[in-house]
């Protein structure tokens, strides 16, 4: 139980950090590697404390981590958090489908019956 309420609280900040559009621009931006938080800044109109704000959110959700390299702390993706919440969406995208082939299927039969 324990076990099952921990993997949704994560489920439930990988959303809530996934709800920003901010947010979701810099995990783009990481796709391509890692970056500093400068790096990071650089597209935004945002102070690096803003800045600063959206990276903690990404690194309590697990989105990110932050490297330990000098005095510079590169960020990475982390996709284990991403994979689990696609691994959640994707019992509904199954759903959905199963529910549009069903309808297809109607509505063939339905023009059939009319022709």
């Amino acid at each position: 139980m324990v076990k099952l309420q921990e993997s949704e609280e994560a489920l439930n900040a990988t959303f809530q950090a996934l709800a920003d559009p901010t947010r979701r621009k810099i995990l783009m931006q990481l796709v391509s590697g890692e970056a500093t938080v400068l790096q990071l800044a650089e597209p935004f109109e945002m102070s690096l404390p803003g800045i600063s704000k959206h990276l903690k959110v990404l690194e309590k959700a697990g989105l990110i981590e932050k490297g330990k390299a000098a005095q510079f702390r590169p960020c990475r993706l982390k996709v284990e958090a991403l994979q689990e919440a696609n691994q959640w969406l994707e019992q509904y995208k199954r759903l959905w489908e199963e529910r549009l082939d069903r309808l297809d299927a109607y509505l063939i039969e339905l023009q059939k019956s009319k022709g």
